[in-house]
């Protein structure tokens, strides 16, 4: 990453390494459920995830007092904490740096019918501490005692891509050793889906395929995703198992529609130009991308343009986990993250589940069938938000 560029050029920051991952999705609980739906898909059906209970990391009284999406906040940040093991840092020197799409939203609903049916006397006094977006950070930065920065990014499905970024930026800069970066979602209520129902944004078959020519709409799902992430430096010392570099990453704004993206993806364009030049790369290094790829059939006629403006066609090999994990809104874009480093780590890119038969629209060389083995190199990891909200993430393989 790049603090910046002065008069002799571009002036690089502290390296920022990637030392645990954490993940909560419709696949199960951990990494390597995530990764075992990736790479043998088989899902169907509503994405919610399975078997898990608050009460695991709250006891059974605070637990009724934290909204779905906290909790899903610190299980992944606590998964991936204790995959990176004892970390060594200072309290002001640790921060979080965490994303949802809506914070609370059932939490919200549910109140709001008791004050309907019930009256005022009856709403819970924590709606507010459960509703509120910041709570997953909240939660885990009280939990680990950090008083570092602990804040929250909310640009609906780019939040989980920018949150990541933000919080390898205050490694970067030297801010903190360590910090951990990631998204959650819980938004699966009766009213938010017939929200996107009605707006035509959900698949009518029920089916996630990106990048077919079948394609109809996103799959919804709730879940969570972290990483932690610790300079370089700070990293090798403790002897850490660093499974990637966070080397790069860009932010830009369609400025076009709050809901439909810029058909030419100009925005998309941009970001991944952004994030290409902070990773001082070029379009021939990157090695895979992991797209955003929802299903829809703008967002992925737009995003396959835009990847093929940066890239050329047919490009380097493109995957879209959403036909597994479905479209987690605000936690897309770090369960992409966690699932980029994973393709890193395990030397597979795991296949466009969904996808048959190929738009003829779309001429990118989309991984189908099979995860692919490869050499890994630098990853592309995409996420494209509601409101013309771009981030984009390049992920290097661990190099001394």
């Amino acid at each position: 990453m790049l603090l910046g560029v002065g008069p002799d050029g571009a002036v690089r920051a502290r390296r920022v390494a990637v030392t645990g991952i954490g993940a909560v999705t419709c696949c199960g609980l951990g990494v390597e459920a995530l990764w075992e739906g990736l790479v043998h898909p088989s899902i169907s059906g509503e994405r919610r995830v399975p078997g898990f209970d608050a009460a695991d990391y709250f006891g059974p009284k605070e637990a009724r007092r934290v909204d779905a999406f906290a909790a899903f906040s610190v299980a992944a940040a606590e998964m991936a904490l204790d995959d990176a093991g004892e970390l060594g840092v200072a309290a002001e020197r640790a921060g979080v740096i965490f994303a949802t799409g809506v914070g609370g939203f059932d939490t919200l609903a549910e109140q709001v019918t008791v004050y309907n049916e019930r009256g005022a006397r009856r709403v819970s006094p924590f709606l507010v501490p459960m509703m509120m977006a910041n709570a997953g950070a909240a939660h885990i930065s009280m939990r680990r005692g950090w008083r570092g920065p602990s804040e929250t990014v909310v640009t609906a499905c780019a939040a989980g891509t920018h949150a990541v970024a933000n919080a390898a930026r205050l490694v970067a800069t030297g801010r903190c050793d360590v910090v951990v970066g990631g998204g959650a979602e819980a938004s699966m209520h009766p009213v938010a889906v017939a929200a996107f129902a009605n707006m035509t944004a959900l698949s009518t078959s029920g089916v996630s395929r990106p990048f077919d020519v079948r394609r109809d709409g996103f799959v919804i799902s709730e879940g969570a995703a972290a990483l932690v992430l610790e300079s370089w430096e700070h990293a090798v010392a403790r002897g850490a198992r660093i499974y990637a570099e966070v080397a790069g990453s860009g932010s830009t704004a369609d400025a076009h529609h709050i809901t439909a993206p810029a058909p030419d993806g100009a925005g998309a364009v941009s970001c991944m130009e952004q994030a290409l030049f902070d990773a001082q790369l070029s379009p021939g290094d990157i090695a895979h991308i992991n797209a955003h790829g929802t299903s829809t059939p703008l967002n992925d006629l737009a995003e396959a343009r835009a990847i093929s403006k940066v890239f050329g066609e047919p490009g380097p090999p493109v995957t879209s986990t959403k036909g597994v994990t479905g479209h987690g809104l605000g936690a897309a874009g770090a369960i992409e993250a966690v699932a980029s480093v994973m393709a890193i780590d395990r030397r597979l890119i795991p296949p466009t589940y969904g996808c048959e038969d190929l738009d003829p629209e779309i001429h990118l060389d989309v991984v189908r069938g099979e995860a692919r083995p490869w050499e890994p190199g630098p990853v592309l990891s995409n996420s494209f938000g509601f409101g013309g909200h771009n981030g984009c993430l390049v992920l290097l393989p661990p190099q001394a």
